[in-house]
């Protein structure tokens, strides 16, 4: 799977491990496809029962690559998540839609819908892309430190392709994160219920191995009909269609940006978009 992700098994876990930390686990597509091939390797493996998913270094993840030497947006395309036509001889928007349905939304939801509970353990930035990550899984561990935001609409973007905001935030808060692009920390996300626990920087492992491990005494297939009855409850109330909806959204701001700026995230990089979050 690359060295973008680490695997290891303990017991009946397997801890999931984003290894960029030089870029702050910023995800491009090798880490993306990485990470799919762990969670398809856990949720082979009969003994474990509960997928963690961590970050090496001071950040859980800055969010999507816009900006390393290996960001390779227009290369791998493997298509796991979707059947579409590949996108790197396209143009336009028929290059980027089809990527990102497939890395992004598509991934995202694939995530989700594994039959084996998966806690996210989330330290120092967890940022945009970083937001989705968290989301797709069943619970969320923050450090004291951890904090967490959604700035892309700076870029005149509406949020990120996993729309997840109004369910993982609720309406107002998914509002105020939304129109000011400021951060809000582990507190605050636990007060509004989207972290289920804040614990020291120091406790945030132990924490989660702790939880992890409880919840693998359950009964394995009674796990995977909770969870699935939770997702489906959350798609009648709209989950699923309102993303649909909001991906076409994405990308009139895209289009937008292309056409009047010629950029497709209106000429901002890492470093104009963490001067201006600052």
């Amino acid at each position: 799977m690359g060295d973008e992700v680490r695997y290891e098994r303990r017991g009946a876990l397997a801890m999931v491990t984003m290894n960029r930390p030089r870029y702050r686990n910023a995800q491009n597509s090798a880490m993306t496809y990485a990470l799919d091939a762990a969670f398809t390797r856990a949720v082979d493996d009969d003994e474990v029962r509960v997928i963690v998913l961590a970050a090496a270094g001071d950040h859980f993840s800055a969010g999507h690559d816009i900006g390393t030497p290996e960001r390779d947006a227009d290369t791998e395309f493997p298509r796991r998540a979707t059947m579409w036509w590949d996108h790197t001889g396209k143009e336009g928007a028929d290059r980027r839609y089809a990527r990102e349905i497939e890395v992004y939304l598509g991934m995202c939801r694939r995530w989700r819908e594994i039959p084996k509970p998966a806690i996210a353990m989330v330290q120092g930035a967890c940022i945009a892309g970083g937001l989705m990550l968290a989301w797709v899984c069943d619970l969320i561990v923050a450090s004291e430190d951890a904090f967490f935001a959604d700035p892309v609409l700076r870029m005149g973007i509406p949020g990120v392709e996993y729309f997840a905001h109004p369910w993982a935030l609720g309406p107002r808060m998914a509002r105020e994160v939304l129109f000011t692009g400021d951060r809000f920390g582990a507190r605050r996300a636990y007060e509004i219920g989207m972290v289920n626990r804040v614990v020291p920087r120091d406790e945030l492992e132990s924490t989660v191995v702790g939880l992890a491990e409880r919840m693998a005494a359950m009964p394995a297939f009674g796990l995977a009909l909770a969870k699935r009855a939770i997702n489906q409850c959350e798609d009648l109330m709209g989950m699923r269609a309102g993303m649909d909806a909001v991906f076409g959204l994405h990308h009139v701001a895209h289009a937008h940006n292309a056409e009047v700026t010629g950029n497709s995230l209106a000429g901002l990089d890492p470093a104009a978009m963490k001067k201006a979050s600052s």
